[in-house]
């Protein structure tokens, strides 16, 4: 096949009328792109706060006003300040909330309970626990704690 500047000129010419009805196209066409189904839009629905609240709960969610938040926090804060340290004869009895979740080891509990000043050693307390065969007893839970009770008393409370 034998190139000549006739074919040249051809394509040359049918490369600037398609790229000059494109430009036109992309020019003066519509401005927004529509949909050829028949599907109309999705209507926004709009709640009052009160509809809002009630979908929300009905979910399983607790709502709070910032206020509502503020005070609960607040009080939170009071109650853990008082329960962190009390004076016993003075001795310093240091107390927490331990949550125990599914998937914790023994070693992790042990941890927490150091990190809180209830136990001297995690891994001391990790090691009484698989003495005693329980690392596989964990119970998933929020248990309270306190640095006066035994490992004995701490055991039986976190492990089944």
């Amino acid at each position: 096949m034998t190139v000549t500047s006739n074919s040249l000129r051809s394509f040359a010419g049918g490369i600037f009328i398609a790229t000059s009805l494109i430009g036109a196209v992309y020019l003066f066409g519509p401005s927004e792109a529509s949909s050829t189904g028949k599907e109309e839009p999705a209507e926004v629905q709009k709640l009052s706060e009160d509809e809002m609240v009630k979908k929300l709960t009905s979910k399983g969610y607790v709502i709070h006003t910032e206020d509502q938040w503020s005070k609960q926090l607040k009080a939170m804060n009071e109650k853990q300040e008082e329960a962190s340290i009390k004076k016993d004869d003075g001795k310093v009895v240091y107390k927490t909330m331990l949550t125990v979740s599914t998937g914790m080891t023994s070693i992790d509990v042990g941890n927490a309970l150091e990190q809180a000043n209830i136990i001297k050693d995690g891994l001391d307390f990790y090691k009484e626990v698989e003495k005693r065969g329980l690392e596989n007893e964990l119970r998933p839970g929020t248990f309270e704690v306190e640095s006066g009770m035994s490992t004995d008393e701490i055991i039986s409370t976190i492990f089944k």
